[in-house]
């Protein structure tokens, strides 16, 4: 915007320019060449009352002498009365445009070489005299070079200074839209402290207006969300205590060990919520050099805990891959919650006795975690990969996978649905080691393109 009124602004001032000092230079030329051929008449007229005196060529000599030179000036005298035709001073003018002189009774001006001459009849007793006076093109251009010059230099001052201030109004309001579309862009990096200063033209001040409206308003929700999920979190205390007593009084064994182990994991993970939601911070932090966890020591862990259940169900497991450690920048307990949850939908949405695998594979800049089912698989994995519409079973929030996309993606990596060689479901986790977006081909469950969208089953 701050170019394009810089732009108008030059060609408008450049239109007015050219439209007035076009015709002001040609008035000036047109003004020095009235000027020059003034003076040819003065010099004229102060030879012509010595010719109506005497037409002796000693006298007229010295007053053409007296009043210029007689290289510029020279005197035609016809011949008349038993004299000879006179000729004084230097020729210039043709013959025929001084007979034309004589026979129209009038001055006259011709172009010779150099420049022009002035011719102005006189009248004789003896016939028409003509007194020429040569203009050199000099003296017809005298001061006209300057006086462009000068109108030049006016014009491009002009056109400087109508660029100073189209560019002074430009920046005048350029600096709010750019001040409104940094605030907008910080905002949406989460930087919910960013507002704008209500300055700049009338539109502008009242889009800053309404901006930090708006950002007020989205502080608002977000702070009456936080405790919203703080006090939601906070009633599930009372069944997570019967839960603990119930599970205390299993007595002994690795179902009762389990259980026990699972109502604390679950204790922890609502107290991290309320604590994350009162806080209003991330749950988790970001990963710093040399931080994550072994992905195939959570792995072999979440597989442990769920192969009690696999074999109370009839279920064959599989676990590949697992045997070497596996460093992923991924907080341990992020990456136990996704296998969870992707574990969870497995036992939820496939009947018992449904075998299911879990697979890791270390690449040089990636970790791929497939986890596989021999159930009926997806009809519409798009349907699936929308987040909070779930399968619309009982039980199903549609936020499982969402967990999972949103592990990947903070790494550079993404989340795909696919079918699996057990003939079910395959979710394909990409873990991005290097934190570039992934650009990968030849791989089943390799990543064709980046995928936004939200994942949910």
């Amino acid at each position: 915007m701050r170019w394009a009124l810089v732009k108008v602004c030059v060609a408008v001032t450049t239109m007015v320019v050219v439209a007035f000092a076009v015709p002001l230079g040609l008035v000036i030329k047109e003004m020095a060449r009235d000027r020059a051929f003034s003076n040819a008449e003065r010099q004229a007229a102060a030879i012509a009352p010595a010719l109506s005196i005497t037409t002796d060529r000693d006298e007229l000599e010295r007053v053409v002498a007296s009043a210029g030179s007689d290289a510029q000036m020279a005197v035609h005298i016809p011949a008349g009365d038993g004299k000879p035709a006179v000729e004084i001073g230097k020729r210039r003018a043709v013959g025929k445009d001084i007979a034309m002189t004589r026979r129209l009774g009038r001055a006259s001006t011709a172009e010779v070489p150099g420049g022009s001459t002035l011719l102005q009849p006189v009248a004789l007793s003896s016939g028409i005299a003509v007194i020429e006076v040569y203009v050199p093109e000099a003296e017809v251009s005298n001061g006209v070079g300057t006086a462009w010059a000068v109108l030049a230099a006016v014009g491009v001052a002009l056109i400087i200074g109508s660029v100073a201030v189209a560019d002074r109004l430009g920046v005048r309001m350029v600096q709010p839209a750019q001040r409104l579309a940094e605030g907008a862009h910080e905002l949406g990096e989460g930087k919910l402290g960013s507002r704008v200063p209500e300055e700049g033209p009338t539109e502008l001040r009242q889009a800053a207006v309404a901006f930090n409206s708006m950002a007020d308003q989205v502080v608002q929700l977000l702070a009456n969300e936080r405790e919203l999920a703080a006090d939601l979190s906070h009633r599930l205390r009372t069944p997570l205590t019967v839960l603990r007593l119930n599970a205390a009084s299993l007595g002994d064994g690795p179902a009762a060990e389990q259980t026990r182990a699972a109502v604390e994991q679950l204790e922890r993970e609502v107290d991290t919520i309320i604590r994350t939601a009162r806080e209003a911070k991330p749950q988790t932090a970001a990963i710093g050099a040399g931080a994550g966890c072994d992905a195939s020591e959570v792995v072999r862990e979440r597989m442990d805990f769920w192969s009690a259940l696999a074999e109370d169900e009839g279920r064959k497991v599989r676990v590949a891959g697992v045997d070497r450690p596996c460093r992923i920048p991924v907080a341990r307990a992020d990456l136990a919650a996704a296998l969870d949850a992707l574990l969870g939908n497995v036992f939820r949405h496939t009947p018992e006795g449904t075998a299911f695998a879990v697979d890791v594979h270390n690449a040089e800049d990636a970790v791929i975690v497939l986890v596989s089912d021999a159930g009926a698989g997806i009809v519409d994995p798009e349907a699936a990969m929308a987040r909070g519409r779930g399968s619309g079973n009982d039980g199903s929030t549609g936020l499982g996978l969402d967990i999972v996309r949103r592990l990947a993606e903070s790494t550079g990596g993404d989340v795909r649905i696919g079918s699996s060689v057990l003939g079910g479901t395959e979710v394909r986790i990409w873990i991005q080691l290097d934190g570039r977006a992934p650009v990968r081909s030849g791989h089943r469950g390799s990543v064709r393109r980046r995928r936004r969208s939200t994942v949910a089953r």
